[in-house]
């Protein structure tokens, strides 16, 4: 026997769909403090991140330390208030994408382990932000607001 299909009536979809722009910001709030406090705490700790950068291989360690503990620091900051979220997210994805390639890809040997991977779930979330934008709750919103209603 085939499980009948969950169906939403109309009242609650339209009470979900007023709600929507709860998602983005509970997802910007809670991802920005977690880059947020991530880059605070590369930033305190440059030494031995730059340490680390020495024994992946990355080339001008403390440089590089001290741009992705800015890029942390900065983006997440940015996911909180939804400001410049599309454009802070580059940096964001670039920075992850790095730390795949060179420390992390290197230890994996399966497809299992990979998509298990938090820096696969960080880029997923940075790129679904990059493509759907920051949400009504934010001040990207604002601001796009702003310049429409100057027009």
């Amino acid at each position: 026997m085939q499980a009948a299909p969950v169906r939403f009536s109309n009242a609650a979809l339209a009470a979900l769909s007023r709600y929507q722009w709860l998602g983005p910001l509970l997802l910007r709030l809670v991802f920005g403090w977690f880059w947020l406090e991530t880059g605070w705490a590369k930033l305190h700790n440059l030494e031995f991140f730059s340490q680390r950068f020495v024994e992946w291989g990355i080339p001008l360690p403390m440089l590089s330390a001290s741009v992705s503990g800015a890029t942390d620091l900065i983006g997440g900051a940015l996911l909180i208030l939804g400001l410049g979220t599309r454009l802070i997210t580059l940096p964001m994805i670039i920075n992850m994408l790095v730390a795949l390639v060179v420390v992390v890809l290197p230890t994996i040997s399966t497809l299992d382990e990979f998509v298990e991977l938090d820096e696969v779930l960080y880029v997923a979330v940075l790129f679904w932000l990059l493509l759907e934008g920051p949400g009504k709750a934010s001040f990207d919103q604002l601001v796009a607001s702003k310049f429409q209603r100057g027009k």
